[in-house]
């Protein structure tokens, strides 16, 4: 259950900012309506958190005297790597997220990372009472 929530927030965290990032933006797996579109978000934040769970998490571990060295800064560049691969992947896969750069990359990641934030802490409360 937690994983599906994870999944909706990082989608509707993608969905906010396409909206604010001119860089980065997602190409439906059909053309046509609405449905299309937010299948295709769902699929992204899908790949996204797969993505982030095993490769970031490898990278995280092995840059770990980096993060070190420069106080956590190069979590942004990590983090703008990663969404650069999930539109790697999703472009091998025939739809989905468009990075025009890396540095493009590099501020989707960051609006990315604090609307799922907000997001997440909007969320947790409810998801909370639950247990």
């Amino acid at each position: 259950m937690r994983f599906i929530v994870r999944v909706l927030i990082n989608a509707l965290a993608l969905w906010l900012t396409t909206l604010i990032v001119a860089g980065v933006h997602v190409v439906p797996f059909a053309p046509g309506g609405t449905t299309e579109t937010v299948v295709t978000y769902l699929l992204i934040g899908l790949i996204f958190g797969v993505v982030n769970g095993i490769v970031g998490t490898a990278i995280r571990i092995v840059a770990f005297p980096l993060y070190i060295l420069t106080l956590g800064l190069i979590s942004l560049l990590v983090n703008g790597l990663l969404l650069v691969i999930v539109a790697w992947i999703s472009d091998w896969m025939g739809f989905g997220l468009a990075v025009d750069s890396f540095w493009w990359g590099v501020l989707g990641a960051l609006v990315l990372a604090l609307i799922s934030w907000l997001i997440g802490l909007v969320v947790r409360p409810v998801t909370r009472e639950r247990r």
